[in-house]
């Protein structure tokens, strides 16, 4: 039996794709594509294995290399093939082939199924691991499926459309009946979107307790938490389900999140991992998301799920916050949301997070006995006194990401979904977008290499 498998197809891939409707102007179109790996060893909530392919490269076939096309058909030289089957072996990547169906439907004909059968066959003698296919209608309805051997081709029925829109193809279910007052407003197809997707919360402090009943409430199904924070008497001011008792018994964080969407019962199923976000521990957890909260205060998390998001293709919603008094009368109260997609720029880009301090923190967590010598001999900078906190603006900075997201997923603010970065001045009671290009070189948001690259070794390509 295969294992659970998924796709995510990335907006710069999806718009290449939806291209060849446009090229081949009523004929059939094909290209060649390559998809990044991402293995699950075990999924937080099924407990099985599960396998995503993310889309990386795409290559459309023309010129010289097509031979002919109609609406009903298209053929081409298959030299580019044997290339793109090499190349695959070589990167550890899964090849695929895209074609048009102009004036049918999103489904494989049988002559597709003849001739995939064939290339699938080359694919598997050449080592590949599988044939992914793509086919696209005329209507914009997208269809794949993956050939592990060359009798049978397995449908992928779930797909994550990631960029500043996300949407999942292929949920099925009704919305459930408490979220009657927002079927109203969204509609029934926009609350299945939001109660499918698959989220990670990193952090379970002030933002990260404010976004898990956000979430409850909005019907998310499956949610996945990481801290391993005791709660303690300073996060009574803002930590949402924390109690006083809580701090005498030093529950863990997480435990207190477990409780509260226990006593909800409103039917979300929530797994914690006792670990920071970035730690191997988290790395099977984290690639099972469809998107991920990061309400870490760390630059080191932040730097981790930057880098995380471009490799697998998972959207990342970054919340920060920044608040100090001034003088007795006046305060800067900022709060910052960035969405890490493809085509917006990273956290390092924009200046919100810093290597130096992202080093220090990983050293502190891995090796506290060298983080403390390194601190006497004055080679890290140490911590500073604590950040203030006030649970108001934790709170609607929490808010601020929830409603980002859900302006990717359901478009209230208009089709082009998600901004890059959104900053409230809660003293200014104003909202500011800054511009922040991306770096030219940056692997972060701007390396073709990295984008949907998936498992490599060592991860991330990155070197303790």
């Amino acid at each position: 039996m295969m294992e659970a498998l998924d796709l995510i197809l990335l907006d710069p891939h999806e718009a290449q794709i939806r291209s060849l409707l446009t090229t081949g102007a009523g004929s059939e179109r094909c290209a060649y594509m390559l998809f990044g790996i991402a293995n699950i060893e075990v999924d937080p909530w099924a407990h099985q294995p599960r396998r995503r392919l993310v889309s990386h490269h795409f290559d459309a076939i023309g010129g010289d290399e097509l031979v002919s096309a109609s609406a009903r058909h298209v053929t081409w030289q298959t030299d580019g093939f044997m290339h793109l089957l090499n190349k695959a072996k070589v990167m550890g990547l899964v090849p695929a082939m895209v074609h048009t169906h102009p004036r049918g439907q999103a489904k494989f004909s049988e002559q597709d199924d003849r001739n995939e059968a064939e290339l699938a066959r080359t694919a598997l003698l050449k080592g590949a691991s599988g044939l992914i296919s793509v086919v696209i209608a005329g209507n914009g309805d997208i269809a794949a499926r993956i050939w592990t051997q060359p009798e049978k081709a397995d449908a992928i029925g779930r797909i994550l459309h990631v960029g500043p829109r996300m949407r999942i193809s292929g949920l099925k279910g009704t919305p459930a009946d408490f979220l009657d007052r927002q079927v109203r407003l969204f509609g029934k197809e926009a609350s299945r979107q939001i109660a499918g997707f698959r989220c990670g919360i990193a952090g379970g402090g002030a933002t990260g307790s404010a976004v898990l009943p956000l979430l409850l409430r909005l019907g998310v199904k499956e949610v996945v938490q990481f801290d391993k924070d005791i709660v303690d008497e300073t996060n009574l001011n803002r930590l949402h389900g924390a109690r006083r008792s809580d701090v005498d018994a030093k529950l863990p964080k997480t435990a207190i999140h477990t409780r509260t969407v226990r006593e909800s019962g409103l039917g979300m199923t929530l797994v914690s991992v006792d670990a920071w976000a970035g730690h191997p521990e988290t790395w099977d957890a984290l690639k099972a998301c469809d998107v991920i909260f990061c309400c870490t205060d760390d630059h080191a998390g932040r730097l981790f799920l930057s880098r995380f998001a471009r490799f697998y293709g998972i959207p990342v919603i970054d919340v920060g916050l920044a608040m100090q008094r001034r003088t007795d009368r006046s305060y800067d109260l900022f709060a910052r949301v960035s969405t890490l997609v493809p085509g917006h720029p990273c956290l390092l880009c924009g200046s919100y997070v810093e290597p130096r301090r992202a080093r220090e923190e990983a050293i502190r967590r891995d090796d506290p006995v060298a983080y403390e010598r390194l601190k006497e001999e004055a080679y890290v900078l140490g911590e500073g006194d604590p950040s203030p906190a006030v649970v108001t603006f934790t709170t609607e900075a929490a808010a601020m990401a929830v409603n980002e997201w859900l302006a990717g997923v359901t478009g209230l603010a208009g089709e082009a979904g998600m901004v890059p970065t959104r900053m409230r001045r809660f003293h200014a009671r104003d909202e500011r977008r800054p511009l922040v290009e991306p770096g030219s070189d940056c692997p972060c948001c701007n390396q073709a290499s990295t984008l949907g690259r998936g498992d490599v070794q060592p991860f991330l390509d990155m070197v303790s």
